[in-house]
């Protein structure tokens, strides 16, 4: 009996290390800075228009970050352009710079024809902007990384 109880309170005191040890894994993964670098139109059509949304991300961790899973939300000068969660594939570096580039198709006519106005005239000015969402790692234990950022961008 004494020898059961014994591996009773071995297995529990095993479980709470191993759960301790994820709780701190998870807070050591700090959140990257991702900023909206540009947007372009990569084509123009009367029901379809497609756009790449190019971002800049600095990782400030002393490991490489490997992204599986990107979610975001863009706003222009202060109205919903896009949004969506996507499946993804990149590293980047420890304490490095990197950058990834999402293509949006949308229409623009029929769904939002005050963005319109706002894309004609991201042209000629600067428009500012903002953004939202989280980058899914593949680092065992790691939720999700959010970030957020705003600023001015020109479009092209």
């Amino acid at each position: 009996m004494m020898s059961i109880q014994r591996h009773l309170r071995a297995g529990l005191v095993s479980v709470t290390i191993v759960l301790a040890s994820c709780a701190s894994l998870e807070n050591i993964v700090s959140a990257p800075e991702v900023k909206l670098r540009g947007v372009e139109v990569a084509s123009l059509d009367i029901s379809e228009q497609t756009f790449v949304l190019s971002f800049d991300v600095f990782n400030p961790n002393p490991f490489p970050l490997p992204v599986k899973t990107i979610s975001y939300a863009v706003m222009l000068d202060g109205q919903r352009f896009a949004s969506g969660e996507m499946a993804s594939s990149f590293t980047v570096a420890a304490g490095s710079d990197g950058e990834f580039a999402i293509s949006v198709a949308l229409n623009l006519l029929q769904t939002a024809p005050d963005l319109l106005f706002i894309v004609r005239e991201g042209v000629r000015r600067d428009i500012p902007y903002g953004l939202k969402g989280q980058l899914g790692v593949d680092i065992p234990y790691a939720r999700p990384l959010n970030f957020e950022s705003d600023g001015l961008i020109r479009l092209r």
